[in-house]
């Protein structure tokens, strides 16, 4: 009965690996792009739009400091007579009837105006600029966290479809010779039902692989037909987060950190804006010279004029007062920017070292022994030399094993790329 049993399980088995072979078949072709961390670091830079969009934001702030160096330009004004109402005529130019005049005149800006100006200007150029890396850190962030959670994720599908090909070997196999008795109705539902479980865990664990494609297809800027399959140095999980210190780790996040920059451009930009609000009460004047032929008690006059506002009502008080206000909150931002990095780097450097801790408790032996055993049991199960339900509980401990495995060392990658974007510099997984 055994012999009957396996013979039918084998041709089951052969039938099986035949209609995957025509599923496979049929599903629509991608490209799949084998990608190092390097490379997709590449595309990333070359490709990504959110990255290009924010470089011409940048030139177009730069641009500024250009228009803030301009002096006003000069104002020229001519007067011609319309219609002269003893002779009755319109627009003469004759010596003695004809009235012409002209002005010129020039915005003189005092108070180093223009300067604080370029001054601004160039600080917003700045802020532009710390904006931009601090996306690219940020995207990187997500980048390098999706490259390795769709590799670690894609390890975890292999052990569904192993598990899951085995269990419709096997109902393939039951179902061909329950008729006959050999076996009984509740193995074969038991069965039916572990398959049911799998194929329900595995399908979330696929839509969990889709959408992380589908950001890496939106960071990368590739086709949604490519399927991006990450190629992932298995030394990288052995870096140990005890090699730099917390002390180290600060200094590079005070000097590195985008977000501690934007605060600190922000905090010089309300000093330059106070200064700026300053010099705006101290008004400019404008300094003139004109000709006028006959408009004026002598004939041919010629003048020179100068014009000046009298800050009599208007101080620019509120603006001054609201450009200090800004100055304190500014300080403020740049304070709780500090505290924020300290407090960030300090708890991200401890989950590092506790995802490394747990890292190193794991048996290095323990998956190729698990795959081994897998093996071995299917063939036992085969032959009858254990049971149903010892190989079903064997086979779902294998499974949460391995998938707590590919979790464990995912953690400990993400948790040292966490490091790389708290402090603002790579110090892992290069």
């Amino acid at each position: 009965m055994h012999f009957k049993i396996r013979k039918i399980s084998v041709i089951s088995l052969f039938l099986v690996l035949c209609l995957q072979e025509i599923t496979i078949a049929q599903l629509p072709k991608q490209d799949t792009l084998h990608l190092t961390l390097e490379k997709a670091e590449q595309l990333f830079l070359n490709n990504n739009l959110q990255i290009l969009a924010q470089k011409y934001n940048v030139e177009a702030t730069k641009a500024l400091i250009i228009q803030a160096r301009l002096y006003p330009n000069p104002n020229i004004n001519f007067v011609q007579g319309a219609y002269n109402t003893e002779t009755g005529r319109w627009f003469e130019q004759d010596y003695d009837n004809g009235e012409q005049a002209f002005q010129v005149s020039q915005l003189i800006v005092l108070s180093r105006k223009i300067h604080k100006q370029v001054k601004i200007a160039e600080t917003n150029y700045k802020l532009e600029e710390d904006n931009f890396y601090d996306l690219l850190r940020t995207l990187k962030l997500a980048l390098r966290s999706s490259f390795f959670n769709v590799y670690y994720l894609r390890q975890t599908a292999k052990v569904y479809d192993e598990e899951i090909n085995s269990l419709r070997t096997i109902v393939a196999a039951y179902d061909q010779v329950q008729d006959k008795g050999y076996v009984s109705e509740a193995d074969d539902i038991r069965v039916k039902a572990q398959l049911y479980s799998l194929q329900s865990e595995y399908q979330n664990l696929v839509d969990n692989i889709n959408d992380l494609q589908s950001q890496l297809w939106l960071l990368l800027q590739v086709s949604p037909n490519s399927y991006v399959q990450p190629i992932v140095d298995m030394d990288i999980v052995k870096a140990d987060p005890h090699f730099y210190s917390l002390k180290s780790l600060l200094d590079s996040a005070y000097v590195n950190r985008t977000d501690l920059m934007i605060a600190k451009d922000n905090l010089t930009l309300s000093k330059q804006t106070l200064s700026y609000q300053k010099a705006l009460a101290i008004p400019d004047f404008t300094a003139g010279a004109g000709f006028d032929r006959h408009g004026s008690y002598i004939s041919n006059f010629n003048a020179v004029s100068i014009g000046l506002d009298i800050p009599i009502f208007n101080h620019n008080q509120g603006n001054i007062k609201n450009a200090r206000i800004l100055i304190d909150y500014s300080n403020t931002q740049v304070h709780l920017a500090q505290k924020t990095l300290e407090e960030e780097v300090s708890r991200g450097l401890q989950k590092a070292i506790d995802a490394d801790k747990l890292y190193k408790a794991i048996d290095p032996s323990f998956a190729s022994n698990f795959d081994k055993l897998a093996k071995e049991m299917m063939e036992h199960y085969m032959t009858r030399s254990v049971s149903l339900l010892n190989f079903l509980t064997f086979y779902d401990s294998y499974k949460q094993n391995i998938v707590q495995l590919n979790t464990i060392l995912f953690n400990k990658v993400n948790a040292l790329e966490n490091i790389n974007f708290l402090t603002g510099t790579t110090f892992f997984n290069k």
